[in-house]
């Protein structure tokens, strides 16, 4: 009886248990896709994270150079010889139709998600008052805690106008399909009408780096004007 070699004796097991090393292969794939997204190996850590609350979305033209104009204000707060910003979109909706309502409570959960897990400590919005009244989320101006009554969100915020070193940003300009029409413009122009501020933490120890963000706000509100 002739004695298979290695691999023919490879080759046949593999033609009875192919099925069973796809399976196994795709197991590894996923699970080593999970780790690589939890354990964030090799992505660029942001040393500020901004969320943007909306009616629309902003363009991606606007939103890449936000990002690199903010960037060009921080420093490396959290020591991994980077700077990075990130912009998170959170679109909300005052439309009553299905599909926009579908598209608002989306955003609702988004930002609940992001304020729970402590993710933005800077928020670009258009309606802060909204945005108070819902979570009572921003600080005073000061970063103190407003008092459980205050849900005045003017009192803590700065327009985007008012803000010499963010209106001095050069953001370029922007072109942009939004319902089926192509729109181009300034991106400063876009951002004139938001506001700015920041939020507070019951429990200080999910601030990442809160030196770093008292620098940035210092740093983006220098000569501000209510």
């Amino acid at each position: 009886m002739r004695e298979y070699t290695k691999w023919e004796k490879f080759q046949n097991w593999f033609y009875y248990n192919k099925l069973w090393v796809f399976v196994g292969a795709v197991i590894l794939w996923v699970i080593g896709s999970m780790l690589w997204n939890v354990l964030e190996i090799g992505q660029i850590q942001p040393d500020c994270r901004f969320i943007y609350a909306g009616s629309r979305p902003l363009p991606a033209d606007c939103i890449e150079a936000l990002e690199t104009g903010l960037a060009s204000i921080a420093e490396d707060y959290n020591g991994d010889g980077t700077v990075a910003v990130v912009v998170t979109h959170c679109v909300t909706t005052t439309t009553d139709d299905l599909e926009n309502r579908i598209y608002g409570y989306g955003a609702e959960i988004t930002l609940l998600a992001d304020i729970t897990e402590g993710e933005s400590h800077f928020f670009l919005m258009e309606d802060p008052q909204s945005i108070q009244l819902a979570f009572q989320i921003l600080a005073n101006l000061d970063g103190s805690i407003p008092a459980d009554d205050d849900y005045d969100a003017m009192d803590q915020v700065y327009s985007w106008s008012a803000c010499p070193r963010l209106t001095s940003l050069d953001l370029g300009t922007y072109s942009d399909a939004y319902l089926d029409q192509l729109e181009t413009g300034n991106c400063q122009d876009l951002l004139a009408g938001l506001y700015i501020g920041r939020r507070y933490y019951y429990d200080p120890s999910m601030e990442e780096h809160p030196e770093g963000n008292e620098h940035m706000w210092q740093a983006m509100t220098e000569g501000a004007t209510q």
